[in-house]
C-alpha cells in the first residue's frame, strides 16, 4: 500500500502542468528533494520505479524448503516421539542439519506437530486454533487431518528444595516403559536430590530386588556409602507387620537389611510428588532413551544395561549441576568383597535326606573351606545365602557357614568308561569370616527391632 500510494502520488504530479510538490512532501512525509528524485525515477523508469528491490526474495537466513520438508520426515519416520530439543541435537549429531531448537519447533508446528513436552497452555492454544480450522474445513477428510495432530499436555509435579550435599538423599524408583518395540522393561533409577546426578540405573524385565541391588552396587562402587534412601512404599522396600506375633511370618525386606549392614537410612512415601526430582526425570528419559537404543540397534536387556552406561554419562552431563562444586557426604567405598557379600539374598531351608539343601530346583551340597563335604541330619535348619556375584553360601546354627556347590543331574564322565577320567579334586573354598552378619541372631534383632518400630507408629497413628 505504501509503494501504491507513493506511485499516484508522484503520478499526479508528473501528470499535472503546475506540480504542488510541497503538498506532495508533506503527504508522503518526505523531503522536496526525494519527490524529485521520485519524479526522476518515475520518468525513467515508471511504475517499476516505486517496487522495493528486494521484493520477491528470499532473505540469506531462510531455511530452504527441502531443509523443511527433510526435518518434517525425519520426525516422522526415525525420530517420532523425540521432544523437540532432543530432535534439534540428534539433527545436528547424525543428520548434519545444525538449527536451533525454535527454527525446529516452529517448521514441526507448522505442521501441527507437537511436542510430547509441550505445556499446557501451548497446547490450550493449539486446540483452540485447530477446532477453528476444523470447523472452517471444506471437507471432512481436511477435518480429520487436523484432528489427528493433537497430543496430549503433560503434567508437571510440584517443586521441593534440593538438599544441601551431594549423597545425602537419594531418591530411588523404577519406571515401566517400552524402551524398545514389543518388550516393556522396568528402568530402576536413583537420582541424588541435591545435583540431580543419576548414580544408578538398571534395566530388569520386573521391579525386583535384582534391579534395585545392581543399582546399589553401582553407587556402592563409584561412589561411596549414602546417608538416606528415599522410595516408594514397595514391598522390596518396607516392612509390613501381620496379625500374628510369630517372626517368622512377618515380611522384612532384605533391602532394608542390607542398608542396615550399611549403615544407610531407609525412608518410603506413597505420595509421588514427594520424589518429584527421580519422577521428572523418568519422564525426561521416557522421551529421549527409547530413540537412543533404537538408533544404537539395541535389542536385548543385556545390551540395553552396557549401553546404559554410557548414556547416564551423557544424561549428567546436559541436565545435572556440578557436583564437585557441593560438598560430599558420601562415606569411604566399602571393598568389593564386602559389597558382594552385603547385597545378598537370605532365605531358610532346611538339610535333607542326602545332606543337601534344594534352592530354586536345584541341590547344593554343603563344603568347609578346604572343599571338602559336611554332613548334617536331616530337618537341620539353615540360612541359604547368594551373594551379589552369585555364589551360594549357608549358615548353620549360628555360627557355621559354608560354600555350597550345585550337584549336576548327570556326571560329566563316568569313572569306568571314559579313559580320560580323574579324580576331581577338593579346591579350596572361600568361607566368609564367623564376624559375618549374616549369623542368623543378628538377623532376627534386626527383625525384632523393626516389628516394635512398626508397632510404636501404629500406636502414634491411632
Amino acid at each position: 500500500m505504501d509503494e501504491l500510494k507513493k506511485y499516484e502520488v508522484i503520478k499526479g504530479l508528473a501528470d499535472h502542468p503546475q506540480p504542488n510538490k510541497e503538498r506532495a512532501a508533506l503527504t508522503l512525509g518526505c523531503t522536496i528533494r526525494h519527490i524529485n528524485r521520485m519524479l526522476a525515477g518515475y520518468k525513467t523508469y515508471g511504475k517499476v520505479y516505486f517496487v522495493h528491490g528486494n521484493k520477491g526474495r528470499q532473505p540469506a537466513n531462510t531455511i530452504q524448503n527441502d531443509v523443511k520438508i527433510t526435518i518434517i520426515d525425519l520426525y516422522r519416520s526415525k525420530y517420532y516421539d523425540a521432544n523437540f530439543t532432543h530432535f534439534t541435537e540428534l539433527l545436528d549429531r547424525h543428520e548434519g542439519i545444525s538449527l536451533s531448537v525454535s527454527s525446529v519447533s516452529k517448521i514441526l508446528e507448522s505442521e501441527y506437530i507437537l511436542s510430547p513436552k509441550v505445556t499446557r497452555a501451548k497446547h490450550k492454544r493449539i486446540i483452540k486454533h485447530l477446532k477453528d480450522l476444523k470447523k472452517a474445513a471444506k471437507t471432512q477428510t481436511e477435518a480429520d487431518a487436523i484432528q489427528t495432530n493433537l497430543v496430549a499436555a503433560q503434567d508437571a509435579h510440584t517443586r521441593r528444595p534440593r538438599a544441601a550435599y551431594f549423597g545425602e538423599l537419594l531418591q530411588m524408583d523404577a519406571t515401566s516403559y517400552e524402551w524398545i518395540p514389543g518388550s516393556i522393561w522396568h528402568l530402576h533409577l536413583a537420582i541424588d536430590d541435591a545435583t540431580g546426578r543419576i548414580v544408578g540405573a538398571w534395566f530388569d524385565t520386573q521391579e525386583t530386588l535384582n534391579g534395585y541391588y545392581h543399582v546399589f552396587q553401582q553407587i556402592l562402587t563409584d561412589y561411596g556409602i549414602p546417608y538416606k534412601f528415599f522410595t516408594d512404599r514397595r514391598t522390596v522396600f518396607t516392612y509390613k507387620k501381620k496379625n500374628s506375633p510369630s517372626l517368622d511370618e512377618d515380611t522384612y525386606t532384605q533391602f532394608a537389611y542390607a542398608c542396615h549392614q550399611l549403615g544407610v537410612e531407609l525412608e518410603s512415601s506413597s505420595i509421588p510428588q514427594a520424589k518429584g526430582r527421580v519422577e521428572r526425570f523418568n519422564q525426561t528419559l521416557q522421551s529421549r532413551l527409547p530413540i537412543e537404543l533404537r538408533l544404537a540397534g539395541i535389542t536385548t536387556i543385556e545390551a540395553a544395561n552396557e549401553f546404559l552406561n554410557l548414556q547416564v554419562k551423557e544424561f549428567n552431563a546436559k541436565f545435572s549441576l556440578p557436583f564437585n562444586t557441593i560438598k560430599s557426604v558420601f562415606e569411604e567405598q566399602p571393598s568389593n568383597e564386602k559389597i558382594n557379600l552385603t547385597l545378598a539374598t537370605l532365605c531358610e531351608r532346611t538339610v535333607d535326606t542326602g545332606h543337601c539343601l534344594r534352592h530354586s530346583n536345584s541341590y547344593y551340597k554343603m563344603l568347609d573351606k578346604n572343599g571338602l563335604q559336611v554332613h548334617y541330619r536331616k530337618g537341620t535348619r539353615t540360612m541359604f545365602i547368594q551373594a551379589f556375584d552369585g555364589k551360594k553360601y549357608c549358615c548353620v546354627n549360628d555360627a557355621d557357614i559354608y560354600a555350597l556347590e550345585a550337584i549336576p543331574e548327570h556326571e560329566a564322565k563316568s569313572k569306568n568308561l571314559d579313559l580320560d577320567y580323574k579324580e576331581p579334586k577338593p579346591k579350596k573354598k572361600y568361607i566368609p569370616p564367623m564376624n559375618h552378619p549374616w549369623r542368623k541372631s543378628i538377623f532376627h534383632k534386626f527383625v525384632q527391632k523393626q516389628e516394635h518400630h512398626w508397632d510404636d507408629e501404629e500406636k502414634a497413628s491411632a
